[in-house]
């Protein structure tokens, strides 16, 4: 099966969507129904730097969504999706830096399938979710960990500037529901999962949210992450790869 491979690019200070094939990549003319319009124009991809593959109005996140992570932590599984939103301001791109807070004692890291929406959205059935979908892309939900716990709620500890890298690519054609998922630290592995293992599936996740809010193109559920969250410190290099979409590499720096 052939997947698309979308993603936002710089060339001399020109920002522009374009479909990678291979190490080439073309220049998007514009969007129909959702979907790219391949232009003419050709760049090499050595010649252009990779950005974050969307600009969305927010990041609609889910919490405690895997069965993996809910047993780790000793919870039950909910009955309906917990929700929070990242502002557009967190999000970095592949290859950028993490900036620890200065006066946060903990961050962690969180691997996450991001869905990213092609068509606005809104009251949309399960069964016509798909639709509404221009693809997927790697996600790490960066959380200030000492200051959720502090707040009991977690506005504060997941809206830092950088502290939601995407990327490296949308991959269009995906089929979410059984993609391996990992994220390494510094080379390790410290979660390693399936999208099976989702609690509320992406059809689910796309229905109920639409159901509470508009989602508008270019916008992006986190789906939940797996097991294995943990801390990060300045120096460290963080790695999430999933299934058919690519790794999503970025630092983290003072």
């Amino acid at each position: 099966m052939f997947f698309l491979h979308i993603g936002r690019f710089m060339h001399k200070g020109m920002v522009f969507y374009g479909i990678l094939n291979g190490d080439m990549v073309s220049v998007a003319e514009g969007f129909a129904e959702g979907r790219l319009i391949p232009g003419k124009l050709v760049y090499s991809l050595d010649q252009l730097k990779v950005l974050a593959p969307c600009c969305p109005t927010k990041a609609v996140c889910v919490g405690l969504n895997y069965h993996d992570h809910a047993a780790e932590l000793g919870l039950g599984v909910p009955d309906e999706p917990v929700l929070f939103i990242k502002p557009s301001t967190s999000i970095i791109g592949p290859g950028e830096d993490i900036i620890y807070p200065e006066f946060v004692s903990r961050v962690d890291y969180e691997a996450e399938l991001a869905v990213v929406i092609g068509k606005t959205c809104r009251n949309v059935k399960v069964a016509g979710a798909g639709h509404y979908i221009m693809g997927y892309t790697c996600s790490n939900d960066v959380t200030a960990r000492d200051l959720q716990k502090k707040d009991g709620q977690w506005t504060r500890s997941k809206s830092f500037d950088t502290f939601l890298p995407i990327g490296p690519y949308i991959v269009n054609g995906l089929d979410p529901f059984d993609l391996s998922i990992v994220l390494r630290l510094n080379g390790e592995v410290r979660q390693s999962s399936s999208t099976r293992g989702l609690i509320f599936s992406v059809p689910e996740l796309v229905s109920f949210i639409s159901g509470i809010m508009t989602l508008c193109p270019g916008d992006i559920i986190l789906t939940g992450t797996p097991a294995g969250v943990g801390p990060v410190k300045a120096g460290d290099r963080i790695e999430v790869e999933i299934e058919g979409i690519g790794v999503l590499n970025n630092g983290v720096s003072c």
